[in-house]
């Protein structure tokens, strides 16, 4: 079965209960439930991770990457929380291996503090998905979804 990988960065675990007010109360327990649920609906299987260290989330990078040219994946929907705004290696891991990548935001990053305005990652991302709340999550899957589907 072809896999979509969806990759969260640091403090992502504390979803649902780090400022409520800007994120939600969802959990990311409840975000990988409904990722897997659009997955399914999708015909692809799900491979979920949160990760608060750079070297980890670079080492699923290139899983990912891997399998991607090896027609075993679509693609990766990427929030790398605060990495974003500093991680050149991030930036690099993508490119490197030339993994479709969807980043996400689940709030509006534009309309909060300056040093949130830029990224990283988005020069090396395939798209970006920014400030629909969680719901965000499933919009990057079917992004991807249709972006590996034959023209």
């Amino acid at each position: 079965m072809t896999s979509v990988y969806v990759f969260n960065g640091p403090n992502l675990n504390l979803l649902g209960t780090r400022k409520p007010e800007v994120y939600g109360t969802t959990t990311l327990s409840d975000v990988e439930t409904m990722c897997r649920e659009e997955a399914e609906a999708l015909g692809l299987e799900l491979v979920f991770g949160q990760s608060n260290h750079e070297g980890q989330l670079i080492d699923w990078i290139q899983e990912a990457g891997a399998a991607v040219k090896a027609g075993q994946a679509v693609g990766a929907v990427l929030n790398p929380g605060a990495y974003t705004h500093t991680s050149v290696a991030l930036h690099d891991a993508i490119e490197g291996v030339e993994l479709p990548v969807i980043e996400l935001h689940i709030s509006n990053v534009h309309h909060r503090e300056p040093f949130r305005h830029h990224s990283y990652i988005s020069p090396v991302a395939r798209g970006i998905v920014v400030g629909f709340g969680v719901y965000g999550y499933v919009l990057a899957i079917r992004g991807l979804h249709n972006a590996a589907r034959p023209a």
